[in-house]
């Protein structure tokens, strides 16, 4: 196949540790044989696919679905035609969204945002929120505050009121959750004046912010805390004869648009909008594809196991199957 470059990086810095030189075939093939007669590596599993449809499905109201989960990040997909029946309040995390398909009032007592597809925001530790969609899906990642943005917002909450036409306060609740807002996990629920809850933001001097990733090439750092790194991936037409290994971090990606081919050293996998994968710690990785791609991608500085059932799993590396993506 060639020689390719590899780059090694770590999760905290933008520069690159080295950039190494790679006989293609032997990096992503099976090691030499053993000479030893004892067991000196592992044998492991090929990549998997989680996918969810980024299209709207009718269904009932139910809690968000979780995708990644450790002690320090949670990754979720949710879908809603309908308010979420109660104010959310996180004691212990700071909760980032990102809008998939449809819209979506984001309601809080620092102001109201009408979320629309390709933006992200963050609730922070402590305040309380709810959403009204309208045949529409996020994502959710929560993860101890404080979460810092990496980025300017496109715009800020704003104090609204009624915060959507036909809105009427009515008799809700709030949830006091911890363990990253996992469901089954609330510390007290109690009846809360919907109205009095909104009418803070016109008091309030903080505001949530609105974040998109860039239009032009090329990663855009988003969100950084101790635990997480989170942004989003634009790339035009690419061979994938540039691997990445991140030694310190797991890496989950998320399809936005577009279609790729993700290449690993557990083997080769199809993305499509709506496709998550997990690549452990250390894993070198490329991606061929021959029209636009974006993604997210999250960084976690630790194992992020995946808690989803599977949708399907990456096939073995052959000569063959990576000349003919790049034919």
């Amino acid at each position: 196949m060639g020689t390719v470059s590899e780059v090694i990086a770590v999760m905290g810095s933008d520069e690159p540790l080295r950039t190494v030189e790679r006989d293609e075939d032997a990096l992503l093939g099976p090691p030499h044989p053993s000479p030893f007669p004892v067991k000196l590596w592992r044998d492991h599993d090929p990549l998997t696919v989680v996918h969810f449809p980024q299209q709207y499905t009718a269904r009932p109201f139910a809690p968000p679905r979780g995708v990644y989960e450790n002690d320090r990040v949670r990754v979720e997909w949710q879908t809603m035609d309908n308010r979420q029946p109660f104010y959310h309040r996180n004691s212990d995390v700071d909760e980032i969204s990102y809008q998939v398909a449809g819209e979506r009032t984001l309601m809080t007592e620092l102001g109201v945002v009408e979320h629309r597809p390709g933006e992200f925001s963050r609730l922070p530790r402590g305040v309380a929120h709810d959403n009204y969609g309208r045949r529409e899906s996020h994502l959710l990642f929560y993860t101890p505050a404080p979460v810092a943005e990496e980025r300017e917002p496109v715009r800020l909450s704003e104090p609204v009121l009624p915060p959507f036409p036909g809105w009427e306060p009515g008799e809700i609740n709030e949830a006091v959750t911890q363990c990253m807002g996992t469901p089954g996990h609330d510390i007290a629920v109690f009846p809360v004046n919907e109205r009095s809850l909104l009418e803070r933001a016109f008091t309030e001097k903080e505001r949530l912010r609105v974040l998109r990733g860039a239009d032009a090439p090329g990663t855009t750092w988003l969100y950084r805390s101790p635990a997480l790194r989170l942004g989003t991936v634009r790339a035009a037409a690419c061979d994938g004869r540039v691997y990445r290994r991140t030694l310190d971090a797991d890496e989950i990606q998320y399809q936005i648009s577009g279609t790729r081919t993700l290449v690993t050293q557990r083997g080769v996998v199809r993305l499509e909008p709506g496709d998550f994968t997990r690549i452990p710690l250390g894993l070198a990785h490329t991606s061929v594809h021959t029209a636009d791609s974006e993604h997210i991608v999250l960084l976690s500085d630790r194992a992020l196991p995946q808690v989803a059932e599977t949708s399907r799993t990456a096939e073995p590396y052959t000569p063959g199957l990576l000349a003919a993506l790049r034919d």
